[in-house]
Protein backbone atom coordinates (compact mmCIF):
# COMPACT_ATOMS: atom_id res chain seq x y z
CA UNK A 1 0.00 0.00 0.00
CA UNK A 2 0.88 3.33 -0.59
CA UNK A 3 2.20 6.79 1.12
CA UNK A 4 -1.14 8.64 0.45
CA UNK A 5 -2.60 5.61 2.97
CA UNK A 6 -2.13 1.96 1.91
CA UNK A 7 -2.85 0.76 -1.73
CA UNK A 8 -3.86 -2.56 -2.31
CA UNK A 9 -3.78 -4.30 -5.66
CA UNK A 10 -7.24 -6.58 -7.23
CA UNK A 11 -7.00 -9.73 -8.01
CA UNK A 12 -10.44 -10.18 -9.54
CA UNK A 13 -11.81 -12.29 -12.49
CA UNK A 14 -12.41 -10.45 -15.26
CA UNK A 15 -11.06 -11.69 -19.05
CA UNK A 16 -7.81 -10.48 -20.33
CA UNK A 17 -8.16 -7.84 -22.39
CA UNK A 18 -5.30 -9.03 -24.44
CA UNK A 19 -3.71 -4.92 -24.40
CA UNK A 20 -0.35 -4.89 -26.60
CA UNK A 21 2.52 -4.45 -23.95
CA UNK A 22 3.28 -0.42 -23.79
CA UNK A 23 -0.23 0.95 -23.94
CA UNK A 24 -2.73 2.15 -21.71
CA UNK A 25 -5.33 -0.64 -21.55
CA UNK A 26 -8.58 2.66 -21.09
CA UNK A 27 -7.49 4.70 -23.51
CA UNK A 28 -5.41 2.73 -25.73
CA UNK A 29 -2.64 5.14 -25.95
CA UNK A 30 0.66 5.47 -23.73
CA UNK A 31 0.22 6.40 -20.42
CA UNK A 32 -0.61 10.26 -19.87
CA UNK A 33 2.07 12.54 -19.20
CA UNK A 34 -0.44 15.10 -17.20
CA UNK A 35 -1.84 12.67 -14.64
CA UNK A 36 -3.70 15.45 -13.09
CA UNK A 37 -5.72 16.31 -15.98
CA UNK A 38 -6.10 13.94 -18.97
CA UNK A 39 -8.64 12.03 -21.74
CA UNK A 40 -11.52 12.98 -22.76
CA UNK A 41 -14.32 14.66 -21.02
CA UNK A 42 -16.00 12.91 -17.99
CA UNK A 43 -19.54 12.09 -20.45
CA UNK A 44 -17.74 10.59 -23.17
CA UNK A 45 -15.28 8.50 -20.61
CA UNK A 46 -18.05 7.76 -18.34
CA UNK A 47 -20.56 6.42 -21.61
CA UNK A 48 -17.77 4.50 -22.46
CA UNK A 49 -16.90 2.74 -19.33
CA UNK A 50 -21.06 1.92 -19.07
CA UNK A 51 -20.61 -0.05 -21.15
CA UNK A 52 -18.23 -2.60 -19.71
CA UNK A 53 -20.63 -4.55 -17.32
CA UNK A 54 -17.44 -6.31 -16.05
CA UNK A 55 -15.98 -3.45 -14.46
CA UNK A 56 -19.73 -2.83 -12.98
CA UNK A 57 -19.71 -5.78 -11.56
CA UNK A 58 -15.66 -5.48 -10.18
CA UNK A 59 -16.55 -2.08 -8.78
CA UNK A 60 -19.68 -3.08 -7.27
CA UNK A 61 -18.08 -6.15 -5.06
CA UNK A 62 -15.08 -4.06 -4.24
CA UNK A 63 -16.58 -1.03 -3.08
CA UNK A 64 -19.37 -3.02 -1.10
CA UNK A 65 -16.83 -5.39 0.54
CA UNK A 66 -14.73 -1.88 1.34
CA UNK A 67 -18.09 -0.06 3.32
CA UNK A 68 -18.75 -3.19 4.82
CA UNK A 69 -15.26 -3.49 6.37
CA UNK A 70 -15.34 0.52 7.19
CA UNK A 71 -18.96 0.09 8.71
CA UNK A 72 -18.31 -2.49 10.96
CA UNK A 73 -14.48 -0.56 12.75
CA UNK A 74 -16.17 2.60 12.76
CA UNK A 75 -19.05 1.02 14.47
CA UNK A 76 -17.16 -0.11 17.38
CA UNK A 77 -15.55 3.56 17.96
CA UNK A 78 -18.64 5.59 20.38
CA UNK A 79 -17.13 8.58 20.07
CA UNK A 80 -16.34 8.63 16.47
CA UNK A 81 -18.65 11.43 15.17
CA UNK A 82 -16.19 13.54 17.76
CA UNK A 83 -13.32 12.41 15.96
CA UNK A 84 -14.50 13.50 13.47
CA UNK A 85 -14.90 16.97 14.57
CA UNK A 86 -11.26 16.92 16.01
CA UNK A 87 -10.12 15.94 12.43
CA UNK A 88 -11.68 18.43 10.69
CA UNK A 89 -11.27 21.06 13.17
CA UNK A 90 -7.71 20.60 13.10
CA UNK A 91 -7.47 20.27 9.60
CA UNK A 92 -9.39 24.49 9.83
CA UNK A 93 -6.64 24.99 11.94
CA UNK A 94 -4.00 23.89 9.75
CA UNK A 95 -5.15 25.82 6.64
CA UNK A 96 -5.78 29.42 8.78
CA UNK A 97 -2.33 28.73 9.84
CA UNK A 98 -0.60 27.46 7.32
CA UNK A 99 2.37 30.04 6.08
CA UNK A 100 3.96 29.98 10.11
CA UNK A 101 3.25 26.14 10.12
CA UNK A 102 5.30 25.44 7.16
CA UNK A 103 8.00 27.90 8.55
CA UNK A 104 7.91 25.91 11.63
CA UNK A 105 8.31 22.35 9.95
CA UNK A 106 10.97 23.99 7.86
CA UNK A 107 12.79 25.02 10.77
CA UNK A 108 12.06 21.60 12.69
CA UNK A 109 13.32 19.18 9.75
CA UNK A 110 16.10 21.94 8.97
CA UNK A 111 17.45 21.70 13.07
CA UNK A 112 17.74 17.89 12.27
CA UNK A 113 19.67 17.84 9.49
CA UNK A 114 17.17 17.71 6.62
CA UNK A 115 16.85 20.10 3.84
CA UNK A 116 13.57 21.51 2.80
CA UNK A 117 13.01 22.53 -1.04
CA UNK A 118 9.98 24.76 -1.52
CA UNK A 119 8.10 23.83 -5.63
CA UNK A 120 5.74 26.17 -6.82
CA UNK A 121 4.65 23.77 -9.47
CA UNK A 122 5.06 20.28 -11.05
CA UNK A 123 7.97 21.48 -13.41
CA UNK A 124 9.89 22.95 -10.20
CA UNK A 125 9.09 20.09 -8.59
CA UNK A 126 10.50 17.37 -10.83
CA UNK A 127 13.29 19.65 -11.62
CA UNK A 128 14.73 19.35 -7.84
CA UNK A 129 13.83 15.78 -7.24
CA UNK A 130 15.80 15.09 -10.43
CA UNK A 131 18.69 16.84 -9.57
CA UNK A 132 19.36 15.40 -6.53
CA UNK A 133 19.26 11.72 -7.65
CA UNK A 134 21.52 12.83 -10.13
CA UNK A 135 23.79 14.55 -7.70
CA UNK A 136 24.12 10.55 -6.00
CA UNK A 137 25.31 9.25 -9.65
CA UNK A 138 22.46 6.72 -9.68
CA UNK A 139 20.17 6.74 -12.37
CA UNK A 140 17.52 4.35 -10.33
CA UNK A 141 15.45 5.14 -7.70
CA UNK A 142 12.78 2.95 -5.38
CA UNK A 143 9.53 5.11 -4.87
CA UNK A 144 7.07 4.79 -2.10
CA UNK A 145 3.97 5.51 -4.18
CA UNK A 146 2.38 9.06 -3.21
CA UNK A 147 -0.70 10.64 -4.74
CA UNK A 148 1.79 13.94 -4.75
CA UNK A 149 4.36 12.61 -7.46
CA UNK A 150 2.09 11.13 -9.62
CA UNK A 151 -0.38 14.68 -9.70
CA UNK A 152 3.06 15.43 -10.47
CA UNK A 153 4.31 12.88 -13.08
CA UNK A 154 7.62 12.70 -11.24
CA UNK A 155 7.98 9.20 -13.05
CA UNK A 156 8.22 10.54 -16.18
CA UNK A 157 10.15 13.21 -15.65
CA UNK A 158 12.68 11.21 -14.31
CA UNK A 159 12.34 9.05 -17.24
CA UNK A 160 12.83 11.94 -19.46
CA UNK A 161 16.20 12.51 -17.28
CA UNK A 162 17.52 9.03 -17.90
CA UNK A 163 16.30 8.00 -14.37
CA UNK A 164 13.94 4.75 -13.77
CA UNK A 165 11.92 4.78 -10.60
CA UNK A 166 10.18 1.56 -9.51
CA UNK A 167 7.16 1.64 -7.43
CA UNK A 168 7.27 -0.75 -4.68
CA UNK A 169 3.89 -1.03 -4.01
CA UNK A 170 2.39 -4.34 -5.59
CA UNK A 171 -0.57 -2.28 -7.18
CA UNK A 172 0.70 0.23 -8.50
CA UNK A 173 3.52 -1.93 -9.67
CA UNK A 174 1.14 -3.71 -11.99
CA UNK A 175 -0.03 -0.41 -13.00
CA UNK A 176 3.38 0.70 -13.81
CA UNK A 177 4.55 -2.35 -15.55
CA UNK A 178 1.24 -1.93 -18.04
CA UNK A 179 1.79 1.21 -18.92
CA UNK A 180 -1.63 2.27 -17.08
CA UNK A 181 -3.22 4.58 -14.57
CA UNK A 182 -4.52 4.13 -11.14
CA UNK A 183 -8.34 3.59 -11.19
CA UNK A 184 -8.71 4.16 -7.19
CA UNK A 185 -7.32 6.02 -5.20
CA UNK A 186 -7.08 2.76 -2.48
CA UNK A 187 -7.25 0.16 -4.65
CA UNK A 188 -5.49 1.51 -8.08
CA UNK A 189 -5.68 -1.77 -10.36
CA UNK A 190 -9.28 -2.62 -8.97
CA UNK A 191 -9.44 -3.21 -13.06
CA UNK A 192 -6.87 -6.00 -13.45
CA UNK A 193 -8.03 -9.22 -12.59
CA UNK A 194 -5.18 -11.86 -11.68
CA UNK A 195 -5.24 -13.39 -15.10
CA UNK A 196 -4.14 -10.14 -16.55
CA UNK A 197 -1.38 -9.97 -14.00
CA UNK A 198 0.18 -12.71 -14.79
CA UNK A 199 0.72 -12.11 -18.29
CA UNK A 200 1.90 -8.15 -17.34
CA UNK A 201 4.31 -10.01 -15.50
CA UNK A 202 5.66 -12.38 -17.40
CA UNK A 203 5.92 -10.04 -20.30
CA UNK A 204 7.07 -6.79 -18.45
CA UNK A 205 8.93 -7.45 -15.57
CA UNK A 206 12.30 -9.30 -16.59
CA UNK A 207 13.03 -11.74 -13.84
CA UNK A 208 9.67 -13.45 -13.62
CA UNK A 209 9.98 -17.03 -13.07
CA UNK A 210 8.75 -18.63 -16.78
CA UNK A 211 6.39 -20.82 -14.32
CA UNK A 212 4.64 -18.60 -12.48
CA UNK A 213 0.70 -19.12 -12.27
CA UNK A 214 -2.06 -16.60 -12.16
CA UNK A 215 -2.47 -18.07 -8.07
CA UNK A 216 -2.15 -14.53 -6.14
CA UNK A 217 0.74 -15.63 -3.82
CA UNK A 218 2.57 -16.81 -6.84
CA UNK A 219 1.78 -13.44 -8.20
CA UNK A 220 2.71 -11.71 -5.14
CA UNK A 221 5.88 -13.60 -4.41
CA UNK A 222 7.11 -13.16 -7.85
CA UNK A 223 6.88 -9.35 -7.07
CA UNK A 224 8.97 -9.51 -3.71
CA UNK A 225 11.69 -11.07 -5.25
CA UNK A 226 11.98 -8.51 -8.19
CA UNK A 227 11.44 -5.59 -5.65
CA UNK A 228 13.61 -7.05 -3.05
CA UNK A 229 17.21 -6.91 -4.98
CA UNK A 230 15.89 -3.60 -5.85
CA UNK A 231 15.66 -1.97 -2.21
CA UNK A 232 19.18 -4.07 -1.58
CA UNK A 233 20.57 -2.08 -4.58
CA UNK A 234 19.00 1.34 -4.26
CA UNK A 235 20.81 4.27 -3.19
CA UNK A 236 17.69 6.46 -3.74
CA UNK A 237 14.45 6.19 -2.47
CA UNK A 238 11.41 8.90 -2.77
CA UNK A 239 8.07 8.84 -1.14
CA UNK A 240 5.02 11.22 -0.51
CA UNK A 241 3.75 11.82 2.77
CA UNK A 242 0.13 11.06 4.91
CA UNK A 243 1.25 13.72 7.42
CA UNK A 244 4.24 16.61 8.39
CA UNK A 245 4.29 17.55 11.63
CA UNK A 246 5.10 21.02 12.18
CA UNK A 247 6.24 21.03 15.89
CA UNK A 248 8.58 17.92 15.42
CA UNK A 249 9.90 18.10 12.01
CA UNK A 250 8.57 14.56 11.97
CA UNK A 251 6.69 12.70 8.64
CA UNK A 252 4.47 9.80 8.35
CA UNK A 253 3.63 7.39 6.16
CA UNK A 254 1.11 4.56 6.77
CA UNK A 255 0.73 1.54 4.57
CA UNK A 256 0.00 -2.28 4.66
CA UNK A 257 2.76 -4.05 2.64
CA UNK A 258 5.93 -2.78 4.38
CA UNK A 259 7.61 -2.05 0.69
CA UNK A 260 7.61 2.31 2.16
CA UNK A 261 9.33 0.73 5.38
CA UNK A 262 11.99 -0.49 3.28
CA UNK A 263 12.22 2.20 1.17
CA UNK A 264 12.23 4.36 4.31
CA UNK A 265 15.07 2.53 5.61
CA UNK A 266 17.28 1.08 3.74
CA UNK A 267 18.92 4.07 0.90
CA UNK A 268 21.16 5.75 1.43
CA UNK A 269 19.26 9.51 0.59
CA UNK A 270 15.76 9.75 1.21
CA UNK A 271 13.56 12.55 -0.74
CA UNK A 272 10.48 13.36 0.41
CA UNK A 273 7.17 15.57 -2.03
CA UNK A 274 4.64 16.42 0.25
CA UNK A 275 1.91 18.85 -0.95
CA UNK A 276 1.60 21.58 1.86
CA UNK A 277 -1.70 21.01 3.20
CA UNK A 278 -0.50 17.77 4.68
CA UNK A 279 0.64 19.47 7.79
CA UNK A 280 -0.45 18.68 11.11
CA UNK A 281 0.44 21.46 13.93
CA UNK A 282 1.66 19.02 16.66
CA UNK A 283 2.64 15.27 17.14
CA UNK A 284 -0.45 14.40 19.54
CA UNK A 285 -2.52 15.07 17.23
CA UNK A 286 -1.56 12.25 14.92
CA UNK A 287 -3.77 10.57 17.53
CA UNK A 288 -6.88 11.54 15.87
CA UNK A 289 -5.63 10.88 12.34
CA UNK A 290 -4.31 7.90 13.58
CA UNK A 291 -7.83 6.61 14.03
CA UNK A 292 -9.38 7.92 11.37
CA UNK A 293 -7.93 7.18 8.40
CA UNK A 294 -7.41 3.51 8.73
CA UNK A 295 -10.92 2.90 9.53
CA UNK A 296 -12.04 5.27 6.63
CA UNK A 297 -9.99 3.66 3.78
CA UNK A 298 -8.84 -0.07 4.26
CA UNK A 299 -11.47 -0.74 7.00
CA UNK A 300 -8.84 -1.69 9.47
CA UNK A 301 -8.19 -0.13 12.94
CA UNK A 302 -4.90 0.56 12.52
CA UNK A 303 -2.50 0.60 9.90
CA UNK A 304 0.23 -2.29 9.39
CA UNK A 305 2.92 -0.18 9.57
CA UNK A 306 3.10 3.49 10.57
CA UNK A 307 6.42 4.98 9.90
CA UNK A 308 7.94 8.17 11.24
CA UNK A 309 10.87 9.72 10.85
CA UNK A 310 12.44 13.29 11.61
CA UNK A 311 15.34 14.53 9.85
CA UNK A 312 18.72 12.35 9.85
CA UNK A 313 19.48 10.18 12.44
CA UNK A 314 23.41 9.05 12.56
CA UNK A 315 24.27 5.76 11.58
CA UNK A 316 20.50 4.68 11.30
CA UNK A 317 18.39 4.63 7.89
CA UNK A 318 18.97 7.21 5.52
CA UNK A 319 22.11 9.87 6.20
CA UNK A 320 20.65 12.60 3.63
CA UNK A 321 16.76 13.65 3.47
CA UNK A 322 15.48 16.33 1.21
CA UNK A 323 11.61 17.63 1.52
CA UNK A 324 10.50 18.57 -1.36
CA UNK A 325 7.43 21.09 -0.34
CA UNK A 326 4.56 21.01 -3.77
CA UNK A 327 2.33 23.85 -3.97
CA UNK A 328 1.01 23.01 -7.23
CA UNK A 329 -2.18 25.39 -7.19
CA UNK A 330 -3.14 24.79 -3.36
CA UNK A 331 -2.53 28.18 -2.71
CA UNK A 332 -4.82 29.11 -5.10
CA UNK A 333 -7.43 26.81 -3.62
CA UNK A 334 -7.15 27.96 -0.14
CA UNK A 335 -7.83 31.65 -1.39
CA UNK A 336 -10.87 30.30 -2.08
CA UNK A 337 -13.32 30.66 0.99
CA UNK A 338 -15.78 27.55 -0.18
CA UNK A 339 -13.22 25.67 -1.86
CA UNK A 340 -10.45 25.11 0.65
CA UNK A 341 -11.97 22.02 2.53
CA UNK A 342 -10.84 20.35 -0.10
CA UNK A 343 -7.12 20.35 1.18
CA UNK A 344 -8.83 18.70 4.30
CA UNK A 345 -8.53 15.43 2.67
CA UNK A 346 -6.72 12.95 4.02
CA UNK A 347 -6.84 10.57 0.14
CA UNK A 348 -8.48 7.79 2.31
CA UNK A 349 -10.92 7.03 -0.58
CA UNK A 350 -14.54 6.71 1.68
CA UNK A 351 -16.26 8.94 -0.85
CA UNK A 352 -15.46 6.77 -3.90
CA UNK A 353 -16.87 3.96 -2.14
CA UNK A 354 -19.82 4.67 -1.04
CA UNK A 355 -20.48 7.51 -4.67
CA UNK A 356 -23.17 5.98 -7.26
CA UNK A 357 -21.44 7.14 -10.06
CA UNK A 358 -17.96 6.31 -9.02
CA UNK A 359 -19.32 3.03 -8.65
CA UNK A 360 -20.76 2.41 -11.92
CA UNK A 361 -17.93 4.32 -14.56
CA UNK A 362 -14.62 4.02 -12.18
CA UNK A 363 -12.00 6.46 -11.83
CA UNK A 364 -10.80 6.56 -15.15
CA UNK A 365 -13.20 8.15 -16.36
CA UNK A 366 -12.42 10.84 -14.05
CA UNK A 367 -9.50 11.55 -16.20
CA UNK A 368 -7.71 12.62 -13.11
CA UNK A 369 -5.11 10.62 -10.84
CA UNK A 370 -7.64 11.98 -7.99
CA UNK A 371 -10.94 10.09 -9.22
CA UNK A 372 -14.69 10.07 -7.27
CA UNK A 373 -15.72 13.11 -5.39
CA UNK A 374 -12.79 14.40 -3.98
CA UNK A 375 -11.54 14.77 -7.44
CA UNK A 376 -14.46 16.34 -8.99
CA UNK A 377 -13.77 18.89 -6.62
CA UNK A 378 -10.51 19.12 -6.60
CA UNK A 379 -9.10 18.74 -9.65
CA UNK A 380 -10.97 21.80 -11.39
CA UNK A 381 -9.71 23.65 -8.16
CA UNK A 382 -6.02 22.60 -9.02
CA UNK A 383 -5.79 23.13 -12.67
CA UNK A 384 -7.93 26.26 -12.52
CA UNK A 385 -9.58 24.98 -15.78
CA UNK A 386 -13.17 24.66 -16.51
CA UNK A 387 -14.32 21.13 -15.79
CA UNK A 388 -17.35 18.85 -16.09
CA UNK A 389 -16.42 16.76 -13.17
CA UNK A 390 -18.59 18.75 -10.51
CA UNK A 391 -21.21 17.36 -12.91
CA UNK A 392 -20.28 13.75 -12.13
CA UNK A 393 -22.37 13.48 -8.98
CA UNK A 394 -25.66 12.86 -7.62
CA UNK A 395 -25.48 15.06 -4.66
CA UNK A 396 -26.93 12.40 -2.61
CA UNK A 397 -24.50 13.62 0.37
CA UNK A 398 -23.32 9.88 1.33
CA UNK A 399 -19.77 11.24 0.66
CA UNK A 400 -20.38 13.83 3.41
CA UNK A 401 -21.36 11.27 5.37
CA UNK A 402 -18.25 8.94 5.12
CA UNK A 403 -15.92 11.81 4.74
CA UNK A 404 -13.25 11.36 8.09
CA UNK A 405 -12.52 15.37 8.18
CA UNK A 406 -16.23 16.19 7.42
CA UNK A 407 -15.52 17.63 4.12
CA UNK A 408 -18.90 19.74 2.88
CA UNK A 409 -18.11 17.77 -0.80
CA UNK A 410 -21.90 18.52 -2.19
CA UNK A 411 -21.91 22.12 -1.18
CA UNK A 412 -18.64 22.38 -3.17
CA UNK A 413 -19.89 20.83 -6.33
CA UNK A 414 -23.14 23.14 -6.27
CA UNK A 415 -20.35 26.57 -5.87
CA UNK A 416 -18.49 25.07 -8.60
CA UNK A 417 -21.20 24.01 -10.80
CA UNK A 418 -22.18 27.65 -10.52
CA UNK A 419 -19.07 29.29 -12.02
CA UNK A 420 -19.16 27.11 -14.79
CA UNK A 421 -22.90 28.63 -15.35
CA UNK A 422 -21.45 32.18 -14.57
CA UNK A 423 -18.86 31.52 -16.72
CA UNK A 424 -20.70 30.92 -19.76
CA UNK A 425 -18.91 27.08 -19.96
CA UNK A 426 -22.06 25.21 -19.25
CA UNK A 427 -23.35 25.59 -22.87
CA UNK A 428 -24.62 28.73 -24.90
CA UNK A 429 -28.35 26.87 -24.30
CA UNK A 430 -28.29 26.70 -20.90
CA UNK A 431 -29.28 30.08 -20.03
CA UNK A 432 -32.42 29.97 -22.69
CA UNK A 433 -33.39 26.62 -21.12
CA UNK A 434 -33.04 27.93 -17.63
CA UNK A 435 -35.52 30.78 -18.49
CA UNK A 436 -38.01 28.57 -19.93
CA UNK A 437 -37.90 26.26 -16.57
CA UNK A 438 -38.46 29.09 -14.77
CA UNK A 439 -41.65 30.45 -16.91
CA UNK A 440 -42.94 27.27 -16.17
CA UNK A 441 -42.59 26.55 -13.08
CA UNK A 442 -43.09 30.26 -11.20
CA UNK A 443 -47.17 29.73 -12.69
CA UNK A 444 -49.17 26.69 -11.14
CA UNK A 445 -51.32 26.61 -14.19
CA UNK A 446 -48.76 26.87 -16.39
CA UNK A 447 -46.56 24.04 -14.47
CA UNK A 448 -49.94 21.62 -14.33
CA UNK A 449 -50.19 21.73 -18.10
CA UNK A 450 -46.47 21.08 -18.63
CA UNK A 451 -46.79 18.20 -16.28
CA UNK A 452 -50.20 16.70 -18.42
CA UNK A 453 -48.25 17.58 -21.47
CA UNK A 454 -45.20 15.40 -20.40
CA UNK A 455 -47.20 12.57 -20.53
CA UNK A 456 -46.68 12.33 -24.57
CA UNK A 457 -43.22 11.24 -23.77
CA UNK A 458 -44.56 7.92 -22.91
CA UNK A 459 -44.38 7.05 -26.60
CA UNK A 460 -40.78 6.97 -26.42
CA UNK A 461 -40.45 4.48 -23.77
CA UNK A 462 -39.62 0.75 -24.82
CA UNK A 463 -40.98 -2.19 -22.89
CA UNK A 464 -39.32 -1.08 -19.69
CA UNK A 465 -40.73 2.23 -19.62
CA UNK A 466 -36.99 3.81 -20.05
CA UNK A 467 -36.22 6.22 -22.33
CA UNK A 468 -32.89 5.80 -23.69
CA UNK A 469 -32.66 8.67 -25.90
CA UNK A 470 -34.24 12.00 -26.45
CA UNK A 471 -34.58 14.18 -29.25
CA UNK A 472 -33.28 17.45 -30.00
CA UNK A 473 -31.61 18.77 -26.58
CA UNK A 474 -32.94 16.80 -24.74
CA UNK A 475 -30.30 14.27 -26.08
CA UNK A 476 -27.97 16.22 -23.47
CA UNK A 477 -29.60 14.34 -20.97
CA UNK A 478 -29.91 10.86 -22.14
CA UNK A 479 -26.60 10.76 -23.95
CA UNK A 480 -25.27 10.19 -20.27
CA UNK A 481 -28.41 8.36 -18.11
CA UNK A 482 -31.83 7.10 -18.83
CA UNK A 483 -35.32 8.76 -18.05
CA UNK A 484 -37.85 7.02 -16.51
CA UNK A 485 -41.31 7.39 -18.37
CA UNK A 486 -43.77 9.51 -17.04
CA UNK A 487 -46.74 8.67 -15.46
CA UNK A 488 -49.97 8.09 -17.04
CA UNK A 489 -51.17 10.53 -14.39
CA UNK A 490 -49.34 13.62 -12.93
CA UNK A 491 -49.97 13.73 -8.91
CA UNK A 492 -51.96 17.19 -9.27
CA UNK A 493 -54.91 15.40 -11.39
CA UNK A 494 -54.30 12.22 -8.45
CA UNK A 495 -54.55 14.85 -5.82
CA UNK A 496 -58.00 16.50 -7.51
CA UNK A 497 -59.35 13.32 -7.95
CA UNK A 498 -58.51 12.08 -4.09
CA UNK A 499 -60.25 15.09 -3.30
CA UNK A 500 -63.13 14.47 -4.72
CA UNK A 501 -63.55 11.10 -3.15
CA UNK A 502 -63.04 12.51 0.02
CA UNK A 503 -66.18 14.59 -0.78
Amino acid sequence: MNAQHGRSSSATDRPSHGTPSGTSVFLGMPAPADPLHWGPSFPDAARRELGNEQLRRNLGHATATIRAKRAAVVGEVPDWEALRDAGSALKTQVMDNLPELLEELERNVTARGGVVHWARDAAEANRIVTDLVRAKDTDEVVKVKSMATQEIGLNEALEAGGIHATETDLAELIVQLADDMPSHILVPAIHRNRAEIREIFLSRMGDAPPDLTDVPRELAMAARAHLRRKFLSAKVAVSGANFGVAETGTLSVVESEGNGRMCLTLPETLITVMGIEKLIPRFTDLEVFLQLLPRSSTGERMNPYTSMWTGVTPGDGPQEFHLVLLDNGRTNVLADEVGRSALHCIRCSACLNVCPVYERVGGHAYGSVYPGPIGAILTPQLTGETSDLPYASTLCGACYDVCPVKIDIPSILVDLRAREVEAGAAGKGWGAAMKAAATVMSDGGRFGRAARLARVGRVLGGRDRVISRLPGPGAAWTNSRDLPVPPKQTFRDWWAGHEKEER
